[in-house]
């Protein structure tokens, strides 16, 4: 199985019916890079493109991941969290 898109929804603060921030994650078939878009509630967005064969890119990415979605700068094991989800798209 080989996953080629992925959408993340960010924490949901009481009493909000949505997050503030969404990701997508997704590597188009034979691309080199996974593209990572974060979406915030306002509209606005941002682009990353991940080398696929660069674990210090995708911990980086997984570090920014992180810190958006939950709102929070995490710990080690919290971004490693989001670093077991970029590499199903890593090579």
């Amino acid at each position: 199985m080989k996953i080629y898109k992925l959408e993340l929804a960010g924490q949901i603060k009481p009493g909000q019916c949505i997050p503030d921030v969404f990701a997508t994650i997704h590597r188009p078939l034979g691309d080199t890079y996974v593209n990572v878009t974060i979406r915030w509630a306002d509209g606005s967005e941002k682009i990353h493109s991940v080398q696929a064969t660069d674990s210090d890119d995708i911990w980086s990415m997984a570090e920014c991941l992180q810190e958006n979605l939950d709102g929070c700068k995490g710990t080690n094991s919290m971004i490693h969290d989001y670093y077991r989800i970029l590499q199903d798209f890593a090579d």
